[in-house]
């Protein structure tokens, strides 16, 4: 975590003093940003950045010897564009800023940080802002997105809150997006249950946005989380609501209720096609326009219906995972009864990263089997997680 000094301020240093530094220099899924600090490491990136500033042609040779030429000028282009907020930027005064509104910065050298949001790749976040008594990891566990119209009807609003209300009452985190509709409705019924909200903003965690919903998202902080990748202060400008989007599709599933045919809930339902994440919708009226897009993901296939607590259970899939153990309590190096499945999704997996999408693709599993197999691999210490994937544990084998 953070250190803090004499005076009981937090000191951000190394590492995550450069995470907190990228959050404040990039704008939220910049992927030329994450390439370069997956390449680097983000304190050596913000060195090169500031040499691109300096001496282009410098920067441009030391990165050769690491990178494609394609990146190498993709990094230079994005490094004029970065340069303007990287000279003002200050790790200790945005702390500070936090620290103001009650907000905590979480960053990947976190034990808080969410596994899950590491699947967006070169996209995912460098920061995460942070409001409320809740933890980030219920992100990772249990955790199902409700998201919807904002001018949702009566119909609308009724079933988000009972699909949130009874997930969320049976220990399971519903994430949303804090806006008027769909969330306000899944939020609300979350807190009347006693249950966990996380509310993603497109703004910075000190403006409660939509104004009009300050009140429930005071709320949801007693249990939950008001989150941003993005530093107090910072405007909800109209990019931003379609980049927090990906964020919201990294829970383990996501349910849309009413979204017409141009929604922007339907841009988190492609991000979570692109995690390979399930994705369940609510049916309407034949004659609503409100639910047309919803009827259209249910007549491509591309979502499973959803009418109730009981399908989003169905949906996610296997809740726990038994962790098989030798008899010597140290993990095992085959994992010899693997299901079809787990066997299909570790032959696709090499030792180095592979994205989601292609392990499915590669292993022919639908998003609920996959996960569901990743889950018992990683349990099975066959599998770990890496930065936009998964790769093998090194040393083990399905027999």
């Amino acid at each position: 975590m953070i250190p803090v000094d004499e005076v009981g301020e937090m000191r951000p240093e190394g590492e995550a003093r450069a995470w907190i530094l990228w959050s404040a220099i990039a704008e939220p899924a910049d992927a030329a940003a994450g390439a370069l600090v997956s390449v680097l490491g983000a304190s050596k990136a913000l060195e090169w950045s500031a040499l691109a500033a300096r001496d282009p042609v410098s920067a441009t040779a030391r990165l050769l010897e690491l990178a494609t030429p394609r990146d190498v000028d993709e990094a230079i282009r994005a490094s004029a564009r970065w340069a303007p907020r990287l000279e003002g930027a200050d790790s200790h005064a945005l702390q500070r800023r936090a620290r103001a509104c009650g907000a905590r910065i979480v960053t990947r050298e976190d034990d808080e940080w969410p596994a899950c949001v590491d699947d967006l790749g070169s996209c995912a976040p460098f920061a995460l802002w942070v409001r409320g008594a809740g933890d980030l990891r219920s992100l990772d566990e249990r955790s199902v997105a409700i998201v919807g119209a904002r001018s949702a009807t009566a119909y609308g609003e009724h079933v988000a809150a009972g699909i949130a209300g009874e997930w969320s009452g049976q220990g399971g985190t519903v994430v949303s997006g804090g806006a008027y509709g769909i969330d306000a409705a899944a939020h609300r019924a979350t807190v009347a249950a006693g249950g966990t909200t996380l509310a993603i903003m497109a703004g910075g965690v000190d403006r409660l946005y939509p104004a009009g919903n300050a009140d429930l998202l005071e709320r949801v902080m007693r249990e939950g989380l008001v989150v941003s990748e993005v530093p107090p202060g910072w405007a909800p400008h109209r990019s931003r609501f379609l980049t927090r989007n990906r964020l919201i599709a990294t829970a383990g599933a996501t349910v849309v209720v009413e979204a017409a045919l141009r929604s922007g809930a339907l841009s988190t339902v492609a991000r979570a096609h692109e995690l390979v994440r399930p994705v369940g919708a609510v049916p309407g009226p034949v004659t609503s326009a409100s639910s047309a897009g919803c009827h259209a993901l249910l007549r491509d296939g591309a979502a499973v219906l959803v009418t109730c607590g009981a399908d989003v259970r169905e949906l996610v899939g296997p809740l726990e995972v038994v962790e098989p153990q030798a008899m010597d309590g140290t993990p095992p190096t085959r994992l010899d009864f693997a299901a079809p499945a787990d066997r299909a999704a570790f032959d696709a997996i090499g030792t180095r990263t592979v994205e989601v999408a292609l392990i499915a693709s590669t292993a022919g599993l639908e998003a609920g089997e996959l996960r569901a197999a990743l889950g018992r691999l990683e349990a099975a210490r066959m599998v770990e997680r890496d930065r936009g994937g998964w790769r093998r544990v090194k040393g083990v084998s399905l027999s």
